[in-house]
């Protein structure tokens, strides 16, 4: 009986973890700078993916977590973002917490 419970244990901790670890590609946007919009606290960039998705990336000194993360995107430039995302009737939104790359 406890090996049955010990197993039982295990299997589900390890649905767990390779859930987690599918969850994080979800939070990641990959694609090319369309355009720049300048705001208040930082930009908006408005990034085109592969799959020819649009979404608009927030980024700010406080949300990549300081001047030392934070990057001015420019036009043209492929990057890959990570952060919140959420969606509108017609728009993708991410809130950017960290720049992974830019190129």
């Amino acid at each position: 009986m406890k090996n049955l419970k010990r197993i039982s244990f295990l299997v589900v901790l390890m649905a767990f973890v390779i859930s987690c670890a599918c969850m994080k590609d979800k939070n990641t946007v990959s694609g090319k700078v369309q355009s720049i919009e300048f705001g208040k606290d930082g930009y908006t960039a408005k990034i085109n993916t592969d799959k020819n998705e649009v979404y608009f990336a927030v980024i700010s000194i406080v949300n990549v977590g300081g001047p030392e993360n934070y990057k001015q995107l420019k036009e043209g430039e492929e990057v890959t973002l990570k952060g919140e995302i959420w969606k509108t009737d017609t728009e993708k939104h991410i809130k950017v917490k960290e720049i992974v790359s830019v190129k």
